[in-house]
């Protein structure tokens, strides 16, 4: 079976942007896929999206444009989950 790839752009949703608690979930969540997950900002360079450090190093803030990236069997349902999780304005929204 051939890998998928899929990649999608989400808009930070958080009022506070993608600090550390939601980059850990964000983490934790694409711990829970096996495809490779990749995030970017305005393509100036993949980063992983299992790395709480890598994540906070795109400084985004609400209303940042980021892509993500996942490459495997099941790339579709991470990009759709953490698309989601980018998007949600709720601090308290659980992964």
């Amino acid at each position: 079976m051939t890998d998928g790839e899929v990649e999608a752009e989400f808009v930070v949703g958080s009022p506070l942007g993608l600090h550390a608690r939601p980059a850990g979930r964000f983490v934790s969540l694409a711990g829970r896929f096996h495809s490779e997950v990749q995030v970017t900002r305005d393509n100036d360079g993949w980063v992983s999206g299992r790395s709480v450090l890598s994540l906070l190093s795109l400084a985004a803030a609400q209303g940042t444009k980021l892509r993500i990236r996942a490459v495997g069997e099941d790339a579709h349902a991470a990009v759709a989950a953490l698309g989601r999780l980018i998007e949600s304005s709720d601090e308290e929204a659980s992964a």
